[in-house]
């Protein structure tokens, strides 16, 4: 089990959380923080990229160009984004599910790497890079036959050894003049990522099924995640309706830490394999 150094973690909080937590059926949210230690960079925090320009879902539909570096830069970085294993903290929330502890998790990231994990009942927020969908007719593709499609449009493109993998599991090219991006093999309309995009609203069904696993559960636990963005902050407040105990686990402040119960300020991977351990989990 990955040691808890007391510079870092206060014990006194992780024995509160296993009090609040023990015997209650736990929602879990995690974000970007919970896959770092898969080498999967985050968002914000120390030492994460910064993204001056990220994509939004009017840049995409509205700008060729854009829509083109995209792609290029989404291909080039998709092998080493799909590449990573899970780690020990999404392992400890696969098995907090399977020993009963956990009811789901609700992840607003698109790695992944919780289904890969073992997790049963994953809710992807924000979408999922695995597949691409049609703006036009709807039809959904798995992301490894576009990247095939890819291959054969773009027979030059080559992947550098050393690539800079961005959160959202793009690199930045230093071109992409030329690069032709692929249309639907159906109607030939525009393919995008199964992803929410700056700017894009999270679709009802999905917000609904999270409302619905947050008010099936007893508590809510939170990993990985400063809740900068307002989906999660959603999650969180549906919680505090119902009253429910609230624990954050994660390296920086984040935006709900004043209506926590608990907040430990550590890294998700030691902290979830201790709660694991404690409950008999692992």
């Amino acid at each position: 089990m990955p040691s808890i150094e007391l510079s870092e973690h206060d014990p006194d909080a992780l024995d509160r959380a296993s009090e609040l937590l023990s015997g209650r059926r736990t929602a879990v949210l995690t974000g970007a923080g919970i896959s770092t230690d898969s080498g999967i960079p985050a968002y914000r925090g120390a030492g994460a990229p910064a993204r001056v320009n990220p994509m939004t879902i009017q840049t995409y539909l509205g700008d060729e160009a854009a829509r083109r570096r995209y792609w290029m830069g989404g291909h080039l970085g998709y092998r080493r984004f799909t590449s990573p294993d899970p780690n020990g903290g999404h392992l400890a929330l696969a098995a907090l599910e399977e020993h009963g502890d956990v009811t789901g998790v609700i992840t607003q990231n698109v790695d992944g790497l919780h289904l890969r994990a073992g997790s049963k009942r994953v809710i992807e927020l924000h979408g999922t890079m695995h597949r691409v969908h049609c703006l036009d007719c709807g039809q959904v593709f798995d992301r490894r036959a576009i990247a095939e499609q890819i291959d054969e449009l773009n027979p030059w493109v080559t992947v550098p050894e050393n690539i800079v993998l961005n959160p959202d599991g793009d690199v930045t090219p230093e071109s992409s003049e030329g690069f032709v991006v692929p249309p639907c093999t159906v109607c030939g309309g525009m393919l995008k990522p199964e992803v929410v995009y700056f700017g894009e609203f999270v679709p009802v069904g999905r917000f609904r099924l999270s409302e619905s696993l947050v008010h099936g559960s007893d508590a809510l636990l939170v990993a990985g995640t400063s809740l900068t963005v307002n989906s999660g902050i959603r999650i969180i407040e549906r919680a505090r309706r119902r009253d429910m105990p609230l624990v954050i686990i994660n390296r920086e402040p984040t935006r709900a830490d004043a209506w926590a119960d608990e907040v430990i300020a550590g890294g998700t991977t030691a902290v979830l394999t201790a709660l694991a351990t404690r409950f008999g989990a692992l």
